[in-house]
């Protein structure tokens, strides 16, 4: 090094010498710092890759694994050009027996025990029962082909899945039987709530609108962030519907065909839980004055029926709703998992770190599905006894869940702290005694 004055002693060289050194060490450090940190950037990235890599492998997988429907559609593959299939659906019969009849009409189904083509049976079975094949002249076979399609466009998620179509709609199947709504609406709305339910899923990728809106998704994009998962299982619906092979509506006129779609639309819509408390809100304000012959009333009722059915599970004995629960919660932690892997917002309700079983479902029970059955209790009152008493016990029940795991984190916190008490004692006699 050249010092810059000639007087400068030759010490002062030296610490410019030492100086120069500590800002190449702490470069080069810093270098190495951001090599390391870009590094961890890229196995993070590579661990990502593998596991969206086993997702879509995954995925396809199930797909692949689908009855071979002509009708699938799906928004990863809206180009490709469905072509209708002419032959009679191949599912099994599965032959009703008297006492399935009967339980069929209950809100204490056991949606379990019964297989993908025992469940379409009892699909098919609801549409003879309830009159809507006589009233609306649905060519049988057209029926049983639509209904497949059906079970093959809904995806294998842990909880969105055609068992949940099931289990909603024959949820609708047993209200109507329950508050004799046969007696109080026209056909045309029992096919409205009915098919809606069937419908109201379609497609569903395991991740909530939440997910879509903020990982601005093809969904998000194409519907504008306005519930984008309920458009989506709308416009299936209707591309289903659009085979005339799939087609039960093949036999009604023009004129009411629009009607039993834009009724369709409205219910499926109305699933959206963003819009919970602005339809609740609508509905209590026509409570007190309801009337069958106002369309407008009609059409408030059967979105909060749907609203019912989509999020009964806690209604049906605790052997059936329990787990449910279970596979909730794994679909939320699914797409929790996701969300912290992409940087996206975590709700704390699926954060799997956060969230328990009883906290989970005292709140949903407590401000979300006691406050609408009771709603529903004033138009139908023998709804208390069938389907609000069951929430009710739920709700104790999980209250009581809820104590004793509060109960054995305090008792582990002072074992624990006992624990910690008894090493610091100890460490202070073992420094005395040396």
């Amino acid at each position: 090094m050249v010092s810059i004055d000639p007087t400068m002693p030759a010490n002062s060289e030296r610490v410019f010498k030492i100086n120069e050194l500590k800002t190449e060490v702490a470069n080069h450090l810093a270098m190495l710092e951001k090599r390391v940190e870009l590094e961890g950037l890229k196995v993070a990235e590579i661990e990502k890759c593998k596991s969206d890599i086993k997702k879509m492998r995954d995925e396809m997988a199930a797909r692949n694994s689908r009855t071979n429907c002509p009708c699938k559609y799906s928004f990863l593959d809206e180009n490709k050009k469905l072509i209708p299939r002419r032959d009679v659906p191949s599912y099994p019969k599965y032959i009703l027996s008297q006492e399935t009849i009967e339980a069929l009409r209950k809100p204490t189904f056991d949606v379990w025990l019964w297989e993908p083509n025992e469940m379409l049976s009892c699909l098919e079975h609801m549409y003879h029962d309830l009159g809507l094949v006589k009233d609306f002249k649905i060519n049988p076979i057209i029926l049983k082909r639509w209904l497949l399609c059906i079970h093959d466009n809904y995806r294998n998620n842990p909880f969105h899945n055609f068992r949940h179509c099931f289990c909603v709609t024959q949820m609708m199947y047993s209200m109507i039987s329950l508050c004799s709504l046969q007696v109080k609406l026209p056909q045309t709305d029992i096919l409205m709530l009915m098919t809606a339910s069937v419908c109201h899923d379609l497609d569903h990728p395991g991740y909530n609108n939440t997910y879509q809106i903020n990982a601005q998704t093809e969904l998000a994009v194409r519907y504008n962030d306005i519930s984008p998962l309920e458009n989506h299982h709308c416009a299936v619906a209707f591309q289903i519907f659009a085979q005339p092979e799939c087609n039960i509506f093949s036999n009604i006129d023009q004129e009411q065909f629009k009607r039993i779609r834009q009724g369709m639309i409205t219910l499926i819509l109305a699933t959206d839980m963003a819009r919970h408390a602005e339809i609740l809100d609508s509905f209590k304000e026509i409570l007190d004055n309801f009337d069958y012959s106002n369309e407008e009333h009609v059409t408030q009722l059967k979105m909060v029926l749907i609203k019912c059915c989509d999020i009964s599970n806690e209604v049906r004995p605790m052997e059936v709703a329990e787990p449910w629960v279970d596979c909730l919660l794994e679909e939320y932690f699914m797409q929790s998992d996701r969300e912290k892997s992409e940087g996206l917002p975590v709700a704390p309700f699926m954060d799997r770190d956060k969230v328990t079983k009883p906290t989970a479902q005292i709140g949903f029970l407590k401000f979300v599905l006691i406050p609408m059955f009771e709603i529903i209790t004033k138009l139908f009152p023998v709804v208390e006894e069938v389907l609000l008493q069951p929430l009710w016990e739920s709700r104790d029940r999980y209250e009581q869940l809820k104590q004793i795991d509060d109960t054995m984190k305090e008792l582990q916190k002072k074992k624990n702290e006992s624990l910690a008490s008894e090493g610091r004692e100890n460490t202070i006699m073992d420094t005395k005694i040396l």
